[in-house]
């Protein structure tokens, strides 16, 4: 039977790892030279163009194929992706086709760029995946996370970045 102090307990640690969770987010924070959005073409896996651009508020998530954590939360990306601008960057995760092929075991049809050898990952400083920056509709960076994010945290970091 549940009673109070175990109820206590149970909240005490949730609190406790949302804390933590969001401390580390913050220590693995990229520092990036600049917090406007770089303007950018860039060709996705399917073939197409993608223009980084101001005017609507834009999630940038950088990913991976081998990354248990990005596996977890490529739902939360798509379902974000159905709403909002989003443009996802595949790092050191093999050719388009391997992507394409990935994509579409999981039912994922987010914008995705290829960063074959990691030169998109060094330019946004990014270390740990996943990583996702999200940039206001004047192309200021206003948040950035690292690691796990949930639906609710990136649909509510978006709506404020309106």
């Amino acid at each position: 039977m549940w009673n109070k102090k175990w109820l206590k307990e149970i909240v005490i640690g949730g609190i406790a790892i949302f804390i933590l969770s969001n401390m580390i987010s913050y220590i693995r924070t990229p520092e990036l030279d600049s917090k406007v959005l770089p303007a950018s073409t860039v060709r996705l896996v399917d073939g197409s163009s993608y223009a980084l651009r101001k005017g609507k508020p834009l999630l940038i998530h950088f990913w991976a194929t081998w990354c248990p954590t990005c596996k977890l939360e490529a739902a939360n990306i798509e379902r974000v992706s159905q709403k909002y601008e989003v443009l996802t960057i595949a790092v050191n995760s093999g050719s388009d086709e391997k992507i394409r092929h990935f994509l579409q075991e999981k039912g994922l049809h987010y914008r995705v760029l290829n960063d074959k050898n990691g030169e998109w990952a060094k330019r946004f400083r990014v270390e740990a995946f996943p990583t996702t920056f999200i940039y206001n509709t004047q192309g200021i960076l206003k948040f950035t996370e690292t690691g796990y994010t949930t639906t609710a945290g990136l649909l509510a970091r978006m709506a404020l970045a309106e």
